[in-house]
């Protein structure tokens, strides 16, 4: 942005300030034109032991970035495994580090399916790490282990009914892996009382831009396992076969570094 600097001499300070009003305005919207950092890399996650719940980390550039907290199925949080890459793809928060590294929240982890033997990194407990974490009581875990239905809505789903969309997102190059019982639950739940006449399961192959700018793109076949799995699950849940229906997409979706893990998914629409 030009900026004249016409009447400098009377003006005096006051150029000064008009000045900085100018740049002030030009950095919000340059602001505004940039989103908020984001970090995409596949690379080693690191186990850094704690006094109260290990912390998973991974390395990119010299620069260590801080993934969640080992916990049960019921967090929200799935973290990847030794022995394997992990693909991360998340925005730089500005909250202080944990367990040494950088927070990148929102993020999303995924385990790549090759072993990779160097990645076993276990670090020892240190006192300057300490985790606030509540232990849950003992039992069974809060989260769904099996595919079961939830409990059913008090009030029923009243007429005319409408078609409902239901997404499934995926680890990278992975099918569902045992996961997604609870929402797989909530079709069923939902294809038996709105009588649904026709499921459509739609599969996607995807691909992450990562930060170096190189992309990584998700095995041919993937879409075609996806929903095949997809149709399966539902058929022995007791989804009618007849009205199943399978589309597939196999050519990558279009990556652009931003939330590309979404492209990694299944849509399923339940038509009354």
């Amino acid at each position: 942005m030009r900026i004249e600097p016409f009447m400098h001499l009377r003006l005096g300070n006051r150029v000064v300030v008009a000045t900085l009003a100018v740049l002030i305005f030009a950095s919000e919207g340059l602001a505004q034109q940039n989103p908020q950092p984001r970090q995409n890399f596949a690379s080693c996650p690191v186990v850094q032991d704690t006094k109260t719940v290990p912390c998973w980390l991974s390395e990119y550039r010299g620069e260590l970035y801080y993934l969640g907290i080992q916990s049960d199925i019921s967090a929200e949080f799935h973290p990847p495994f030794l022995g394997h890459k992990v693909l991360v793809e998340g925005v730089i928060s500005d909250e202080p580090r944990i367990c040494g590294g950088v927070v990148l929240k929102p993020v999303v982890v995924s385990p790549l399916p090759e072993p990779d033997s160097a990645c076993n990194t276990i670090l020892p407990a240190v006192d300057k790490y300490t985790v606030p974490f509540a232990p849950r009581p003992p039992g069974p875990s809060g989260g769904t282990l099996a595919f079961q239905a939830p409990p059913r809505p008090a009030a029923p789903v009243q007429p005319p009914f409408a078609a409902r969309d239901f997404s499934i997102y995926y680890d990278f190059d992975l099918t569902v892996s045992g996961r997604h019982a609870g929402l797989l639950s909530q079709v069923v739940d939902y294809v038996e009382r709105v009588g649904a006449k026709r499921v459509i399961i739609t599969s996607l192959r995807g691909a992450t831009l990562l930060s170096n700018g190189s992309l990584m793109t998700e095995r041919p076949e993937i879409g075609k396992a996806r929903a095949e799995e997809i149709a399966d699950l539902l058929a022995r849940a007791g989804v009618a076969k007849a009205i199943l229906q399978t589309t597939i997409q196999s050519e990558p979706q279009r990556a652009d570094g931003v939330d590309d893990w979404q492209s990694r998914r299944t849509t399923i629409r339940v038509e009354p």
